[in-house]
């Protein structure tokens, strides 16, 4: 269905997929939070526009039969912060997108166009890279799946085929199960501003809370797409709870990451930042799972 001014309007998700194929330089626009302002800035002039902001099958927090947790992409940050099953299971991606914008972005501001635009600075971005999230994709040759590490190509760039609509967001059991984590957003203002570095930490410890059996941390704003700091995990993956590990693992993810200078803050602030926030994060990550620094 089309009406003025170069809007399609998708009726089902295989029409979306259809009027993608169509109109293959046509704009996705779910809640518009971030399209309509660069249209506004002139940046997407005379752009056709695919709305599927009326498909409530992509809309909603579910969970699939092995446990898979399922966020629909037209979720919006709202509906995530207050679901149950994300308080319940995977908390801290609540309280990562309660940090975008104000009220009124979080109510029509959706994981779906949060991910799709590429952008490192995204409060969901490195929540959703530590706790290893699939993205999943329809399109003409039906459901494609792919890690979120994979889905970022560059800046501003992710993988979103020929045909194809964002349709979920998902979180494997095993990447949540006993999982406890934390996220950490350090920015110019206090609210309603980018981050200068996000930072996301989760861990799961044994049974009696005394050992790491696996630390998992992502960033965002330390390198052109999120980002995982692989050798920090690996350091503290087996090793006994305690502050000289945080200090030990903090340090590590120096390693990893290769943050830029920019108006906002210099390469060095953001190492430091990273440094700070990743002991802070891990610190209240092992105490939310249970373990005693």
């Amino acid at each position: 269905m089309k009406s003025k001014g170069g809007l399609y309007q998708a009726k089902s998700v295989a029409d979306a997929v259809a009027l993608r194929l169509a109109h293959p330089e046509a704009q996705i626009i779910a809640g518009g939070s971030d399209v309509l302002v660069q249209m506004r800035e002139g940046k997407r002039a005379g752009a056709e526009l695919i709305s599927i902001q009326t498909l409530d099958e992509i809309r909603g927090v579910s969970m699939d039969g092995d446990g898979t947790l399922r966020i629909g992409s037209l979720t919006s940050f709202s509906h995530i912060t207050r679901d149950p099953l994300i308080q319940k299971y995977i908390n801290v991606l609540g309280e990562a997108v309660d940090q975008v914008g104000g009220p009124q972005i979080r109510n029509i501001g959706t994981i779906g166009g949060n991910t799709c635009n590429g952008v490192t600075s995204a409060d969901s971005a490195s929540t959703l890279h530590a706790w290893d999230a699939i993205v999943e994709l329809t399109g003409p040759n039906g459901v494609r799946r792919q890690p979120i590490h994979d889905f970022y190509i560059r800046a501003g760039r992710v993988d979103i085929r020929e045909g194809e609509i964002q349709t979920a967001i998902l979180i494997p059991r095993e990447s949540y199960e006993n999982c406890f984590g934390h996220y950490i957003k350090y920015a110019m203002r206090n609210a309603m501003d980018i981050a200068t570095l996000g930072t996301s930490v989760n861990v799961r410890l044994s049974a009696d809370g005394k050992t790491v059996e696996r630390a998992r941390v992502a960033f965002g704003v330390a390198g052109p797409v999120p980002l995982r700091a692989a050798r920090a995990e690996a350091l503290a993956a087996g090793q006994p709870v305690s502050m000289d590990l945080a200090e030990r693992f903090a340090r590590a993810v120096k390693e990893d990451i290769s943050p830029r200078d920019s108006w906002r803050a210099a390469k060095d602030f953001r190492l430091h930042i990273a440094v700070e926030s990743a002991k802070r994060a891990f610190i209240e990550s092992v105490k939310l799972a249970g373990g005693d620094l």
